[in-house]
């Protein structure tokens, strides 16, 4: 990999990390899940930079390409919905009473 970590931090979409890394990708499943794919990349870069304080950029750069390939998978085989990365999928609707609520024993 001739690139560098000056490179990586220029990078503004969500193509051009794959493109970056040389990853394949599907530009229709990029388009529908970009936002999530980038969040979750971002979780995996601070996990990797908060477990491994003291790699070199090329040893950095190996390890986000491995967390970009981990990132789009998780949406290969599961939903946003279901990964909750985004705070609309954790608050609840303040003017809802479900069944739960007024189900008694």
């Amino acid at each position: 990999m001739n690139r560098t970590m000056e490179e990586f931090k220029k990078i503004v979409d969500a193509e051009a990390y794959f493109q970056f890394f040389n990853l394949g990708y599907d530009q229709h499943f990029v388009n529908v899940n970009r936002l999530h794919i980038l969040k979750k990349f971002s979780q995996f870069m601070y996990e990797i930079d908060q477990e491994y304080p003291n790699l070199s950029d090329l040893e950095k750069l190996e390890k986000y390409s491995t967390a970009l390939q981990q990132a789009y998978r998780v949406f290969m085989e599961s939903t946003p919905h279901e990964q909750k990365l985004f705070k609309v999928f954790n608050d609840k609707p303040k003017n809802v009473v479900t069944l739960t609520d007024i189900i008694s024993d």
